[in-house]
Formats: C-alpha cells, sequence, structure tokens
C-alpha cells in the first residue's frame, strides 16, 4: 500500500473577520472620544423683543504682570488697589486670563491670584507657553 500525501490546502480566500474586529475597536474608541457637542450647530431662530437689554459683555478679561513687577489690566498699567478695584467691578462669571511673564516674581502671580480668590471670580485661565 502506498501512503498518498494530499497538497497542501490553498487559500482561496482571505478571512477578514479579524481586520473588522480590529476596525470597529478603532471605530469605538475614535467615537468615544471624539466631541460631538459644539455650540451654534443647531440653527434656532430667535424671538424679538421690544426691551432688549444691549449690555455687551467683553469675552474676557486680560491681566499682564511682566518681568519688572509691573500689572496690567487691559494694557493700563495699575497697581494692585486699582487692580482690585476693577476686577471688583466685572462679573463673577467673566472670564479671566492672567498672563505672567516667566521671569515675573512669584510674589506678583500670588498677589493677582489672591484678589481673585477673594472677589471669588469663577472663569480663570493662566496662559503658558509650551
Amino acid at each position: 500500500m502506498s501512503k498518498c500525501k494530499k497538497p497542501p490546502k490553498r487559500f482561496d480566500e482571505i478571512n477578514v473577520i479579524p481586520f473588522i474586529d480590529i476596525m470597529l475597536v478603532l471605530l469605538v474608541m475614535v467615537l468615544t472620544t471624539a466631541t460631538f457637542i459644539k455650540q451654534g450647530v443647531i440653527p434656532v431662530d430667535l424671538p424679538n423683543s421690544s426691551s432688549v437689554d444691549k449690555k455687551e459683555l467683553k469675552k474676557e478679561v486680560t491681566i499682564y504682570v511682566n518681568a519688572k513687577g509691573e500689572l496690567f489690566f487691559e494694557k493700563e498699567n495699575v497697581s494692585l488697589a486699582v487692580l482690585e478695584e476693577k476686577l471688583s467691578s466685572i462679573e463673577k462669571t467673566q472670564t479671566v486670563v492672567l498672563r505672567s511673564d516667566k521671569e515675573s516674581r512669584f510674589q506678583d502671580f500670588v498677589s493677582v491670584m489672591g484678589i481673585l480668590k477673594k472677589l471669588r471670580h469663577e472663569q480663570l485661565y493662566i496662559i503658558t507657553k509650551e
């Protein structure tokens, strides 16, 4: 009796199921980490009113501390007392941006932060450079 060897099995088709599994996992990861919420995406036609308060709020207020320790409120050179007065006149919910020079004293930064904490401002951004 002679033993007959079978020829090796040929691959007539490619198994794409593992590829589909990987792509679905990647799709789920992208969908869960992507943010789809964007303001102004849904068009809404707002009603008109005859008694509209035309008070314009600035989007943000900027405080600068330069390397010499000078304080600026919206590009106007101010002292700590004047800065506190100006910050107390704005809304607590208005965004405050603090730009402090890396060569400035830490005490100047702490003084500004103390004023913001005392006045209970809710929106504060500290700008840094990468």
